[in-house]
């Protein structure tokens, strides 16, 4: 996969998922409340490399402040709706941290959201589908005709209960984030690598295996890259690590204004290091505040670490 993709542009990554408020309970404590959702967690972690706008709804709730936090991060809200009501709520506990138990969802808003792509974001040339409803990620890619690289994320519930849509929506994009248990659902295969090389067959020219604690892998159709977690001691909160991941990922290429090898290897790191800030406090609290010396040492650390 080797692409080279205009820059300059003022929303380069555009970036359409939820915005929601979760409470969340974890063996170091509890938060209610938070500012969540795959929208933010993945505009704040590509905040880290590049500007981005987010495409979402919120309720009457949703304080102006809170949207002023978002803009103070590289991020545009202008596609930012407000609706009538509650802003989508979430509520979970980890008593495995690897596992989040699901105690209450109110999609509020969430429910009837649909994406209304602002005129200037109609240029962009990055977009990232978050975990939304596959039948709302294809109307984006009906309205996004210019996106050059496309990535989408999606989950098990999609894969079990809307399989048409979600083979259309895998068939339209570039890069594929999925975890080690929904490609195994998503293709019907054991082995992690004949599962990604299936869904590599459906079109995509990139899958992002995410593995939990064992790392991640990107596989192309000619090309395999292994990275181990960073070794974070003190998990507080994995909620939106997986989003952390893909925009770190999504931040770095368009920072670097192509797609290559050389590219992915450092997405694929640059990911894992948001994500390692993520999971070290509720929310995104320590991914909001760390600056670039702080992620670039973890960035060493890691590439020592794997001996590159």
């Amino acid at each position: 996969m080797k692409k080279n993709v205009d820059k300059g542009r003022q929303t380069d990554l555009l970036i359409i998922g939820s915005i929601a408020f979760d409470d969340v309970k974890t063996p170091s404590g509890e938060v209610k409340d938070s500012l969540g959702g795959s929208a933010v967690y993945a505009a704040i972690a590509a905040s880290k490399f590049t500007a981005s706008g987010i495409v979402g709804v919120v309720g009457d709730d949703f304080k102006q402040d809170t949207l002023s936090l978002l803009q103070d991060n590289q991020i545009d809200t202008r596609g930012v709706e407000f609706a009538k009501g509650e802003t989508f709520h979430w509520s979970g506990v980890y008593n495995d941290l690897n596992k989040a138990e699901t105690l209450d969802t109110r999609l509020n808003v969430f429910a009837d959201f649909d994406p209304k792509i602002p005129v200037s974001y109609e240029e962009a040339r990055y977009l990232f589908l978050g975990n939304i409803h596959p039948a709302l990620q294809l109307k984006v890619l009906e309205q996004l005709k210019n996106a050059e690289i496309i990535a989408c994320d999606t989950m098990n519930y999609w894969i079990n209960t809307t399989p048409d849509l979600l083979d259309q929506v895998v068939r339209k994009v570039n890069i594929i984030f999925i975890n080690e248990d929904e490609i195994k659902s998503l293709t019907g295969l054991q082995n992690v690598f004949d599962a990604g090389e299936k869904v590599l067959s459906m079109g995509p020219e990139l899958v992002l295996i995410k593995r939990g604690e064992y790392g991640a892998v990107a596989m192309g159709r000619d090309f395999m890259f292994f990275a181990p977690v960073y070794p974070v001691r003190n998990v507080v909160d994995p909620t939106g690590a997986g989003d952390s991941f893909a925009g770190g990922f999504m931040g770095t290429i368009v920072k670097a204004g192509c797609i290559n090898e050389k590219v992915i290897k450092e997405a694929v790191i640059n990911g894992t290091i948001t994500a390692s800030f993520n999971i070290q406090d509720f929310s995104f609290k320590l991914l909001l505040t760390a600056s670039q010396e702080e992620i670039e040492e973890r960035k060493q650390k890691l590439i020592k670490y794997m001996g590159m």
